[in-house]
């Protein structure tokens, strides 16, 4: 059973909602499992305590989990075009599987959540795929044959599938946003079992 790690990081829920689209769309393909995982917050003082299991939502993603995936989807909203600290801190500590080679040649994509049209979608994108190409993994877009990109009016690029939340992050993923979650899921899991 190839296995693709989903892990996000997410505020007002519409990138956990995004993450289990792209686990959707993964599990459409034979032999494969998706796997939702998520980051505990940071603190400003210091390193904050979670609990093993959050109250809600996927449970925390472990190095070990990171390691024995076969492809990984990345996703955070998005933060001055940036990712948010909590997964950028999470990165951080990958630096023994980066000396172990442990993620070199696996597929990898990215996704993200921004509350305008032009507040960061694409340099977030760009900003996650930067430790992966570290650690020399695989990066997949999205390609101009999901027609969707060329229609969507909200989120969606060729970097990654994107979400407009809008001001008050309370609007919901449009059908061109799902798909392309989707589609990124399915990419991933077909260039797991390929690779």
């Amino acid at each position: 059973m190839k296995q693709v790690l989903i892990i996000y990081y997410s505020r007002s829920g519409a990138t956990a909602e995004m993450a289990k689209l792209i686990a959707r769309g993964a599990e459409g393909v034979d032999g494969v499992e998706a796997m939702l995982r998520t980051v505990p917050e940071v603190s400003e003082n210091c390193e904050a305590t979670e609990a093993k299991v959050p109250d809600k939502g996927a449970p925390y993603v472990t190095l070990d989990e990171l390691k024995a995936c076969d492809a990984l989807a990345l996703g955070s909203p998005t933060r001055f075009g940036n990712m948010a600290a909590p997964l950028k801190y999470f990165l951080e500590k990958t630096s023994g599987h980066w000396l172990s080679g442990a993620l070199v040649g696996k597929p990898a994509g990215v996704f993200t959540s921004t509350s305008s049209m032009h507040g960061g979608q694409e340099s977030t994108l760009l900003s996650m795929m930067i430790p992966l190409l570290h650690h020399g993994m695989i990066i997949s877009g999205l390609p101009y044959t999901e027609s969707e990109l060329l229609t969507t009016a909200t989120g969606g690029t060729p970097y990654g599938p994107s979400h407009l939340a809008g001001s008050q992050s309370d609007l919901p993923l449009s059908d061109e946003e799902k798909a392309l979650c989707k589609a990124l899921g399915l990419r991933l899991a077909n260039l797991a079992t390929v690779l």
